[in-house]
């Protein structure tokens, strides 16, 4: 079984999209995803309700996801960590015991434009525009992942 695990950071947005998004294209396949924050902002909160109704207008449902903070041990836990931003891997990192760790951890757009270490906007100040532009990412993300991990 492979186990990913999706990050932003507050885990109400980006994070439970992701999450949600790479679970319906794995469904039948033998993995396991789940997604945190950096902070701890929103620990057991449920998605931002804009993430819920993209998602929903997708046939995803985000709705019993519940915010947790990223912490150490989810490096023993999951093979892969996608990172939504620089900002986010650069807090994962920075929390990595060595080289190891650090090896699972990667920018998700990194899965459609390779090494231009882009980042997905964080639309939590914005309007519904910037959820569905969030969607199509990393459902094209997610895509990508889906093929390279089955």
């Amino acid at each position: 079984m492979v186990k990913v695990l999706m990050v932003c950071l507050g885990n109400i947005c980006r994070s439970p999209l992701a999450e949600g998004i790479l679970k319906s294209k794995t469904f039948l396949k033998d993995v396991q995803v789940d997604s945190a924050g950096t902070s701890n902002y929103h620990i057991g909160s449920k998605p931002d309700v804009r993430s819920i109704e993209v998602a929903n207008k997708n046939n995803i449902d985000i709705f019993d996801q519940r915010g947790r903070q990223f912490v150490v041990s989810d490096f023993d836990r999951f093979d892969l960590i996608y990172a939504m931003d620089n900002s986010n891997y650069k807090n994962i990192v920075a929390l990595a015991r060595g080289d190891e760790d650090k090896k699972k951890v990667k920018l998700i757009l990194n899965e459609i434009f390779p090494g231009e270490n882009l980042d997905v906007p964080d639309p939590y100040t914005g309007g519904i525009q910037g959820f569905n532009s969030v969607f199509k990412m990393l459902d094209e993300a997610c895509e990508l992942i889906s093929k390279n991990i089955s």
